[in-house]
């Protein structure tokens, strides 16, 4: 088995840096890879394009997924992966800026296993993100239907 690849799916730089460290910060040392877009994500979920070459058998164990995101918005993005049976199990968590009713709920009506608005303040990130890792990384147990 591979190691646990957890697919951090964020457009703004500061926020993905701020996301990496508290990662870092919390000592999850799964190997993250970055999509800058909603197309660059789908691409790595589906292996086409730049990651044609990645083995589609081996899904991330988590998304972390920003709405706000060029090329595809976030929301089509987990719809995407929710409407194709190799991923509809894949987890997503939605962490995002957002605290908006609307995106809350279009969300959660999207397939999403979980929505975290991000704190302004470091601390509270970091201990957001070292929450996040340990219940989806460590306690959490993954579909018998997903991939890996």
């Amino acid at each position: 088995m591979s190691e646990q690849i957890i697919l951090l799916v964020e457009d703004n730089p500061s926020d993905e840096e701020l996301t990496l460290m508290a990662l870092r910060k919390a000592n999850i040392a799964n190997e993250v890879v970055v999509a800058r877009d909603g197309a660059e994500a789908l691409d790595y979920v589906f292996a086409k394009g730049l990651f044609s070459g990645r083995n589609p058998a081996e899904a991330p164990q988590v998304v972390l997924l920003d709405l706000n995101l060029p090329k595809i918005g976030g929301l089509e993005v987990l719809r995407r992966i929710r409407a194709d049976a190799r991923t509809k199990l894949l987890p997503v968590v939605i962490l995002t800026s957002s605290s908006e009713d609307k995106d809350l709920i279009g969300g959660y009506e999207s397939g999403a296993n979980s929505y975290i608005v991000k704190p302004v303040d470091f601390t509270q990130f970091s201990e957001a993100v070292r929450q996040l890792g340990l219940y989806w990384l460590v306690l959490n147990h993954r579909s018998p239907g997903t991939t890996r």
